[in-house]
């Protein structure tokens, strides 16, 4: 069966983040292909206006360019209204029926995974790669996994990288003052970003 990893988000811009989880799961976990799956509408996302799908995509492409075995999908990009992990893993089961999807997730992400629509689905659909961060006790995520374990039998694996501090929001905010963001970005991605204007960029 196929082992195939999936980065979900925003991507609002891509960064080196998601570049270092994605090739920690593929390593780790001996994963043949890592799919970066942008939302279409995320439905978490109320604080900003996201980046036109085009633009994200696009930065996407150019950041994966050249990486054996990564991958865009616009998988959720082509459906409409509000993108639920949930319903995206049911479609994704139904039309790849021989694939073993692992879902890569921060430990954020696993401390609020029962907050989302339907959670069962997410944990019997596909496996969860959870990274760490620095301010979560090892332990404390190792706990929160076991007990997610217990209640839903799910397939629950930490994965050993380094978390680079980083966010999609702070270069939203530099972009928008002019400032450098060549160490945050596949340089590539930045000069996306310059020559589109995206994030209210403007020159210093």
């Amino acid at each position: 069966m196929k082992q195939i990893g999936i980065m979900g988000g925003t991507f609002d811009p891509v960064h080196n983040g998601h570049l270092l989880l994605g090739r920690q799961a593929y390593s780790e976990y001996n994963l043949e292909e890592i799919w970066y799956m942008p939302s279409h509408i995320p439905p978490h996302k109320k604080d900003h206006r996201v980046a036109d799908g085009k633009d994200r995509l696009a930065m996407l492409r150019l950041a994966l360019d050249g990486i054996p075995g990564f991958f865009v999908s616009d998988f959720e990009m082509r459906r409409e209204g509000n993108t639920y992990t949930a319903q995206t893993l049911t479609l994704l089961k139904e039309k790849y029926p021989d694939v073993r999807f692992s879902f890569i997730i921060g430990a954020d992400s696993l401390f609020q995974l029962e907050t989302w629509y339907h959670p069962e689905q997410v944990m019997a659909l596909a496996s969860l790669l959870v990274a760490g961060r620095e301010y979560h006790a090892e332990h404390t995520l190792n706990e929160e996994a076991e007990r997610l374990r217990r209640k839903y039998g799910a397939d629950i694996r930490l994965l050993h990288s380094r978390m680079m501090d980083i966010s999609s929001e702070e270069i939203r905010r530099m972009a928008a003052e002019g400032k450098d963001i060549s160490a945050c970005v596949p340089a590539a991605v930045a000069s996306y970003i310059r020559e589109h204007g995206l994030y209210g960029w403007k020159s210093e």
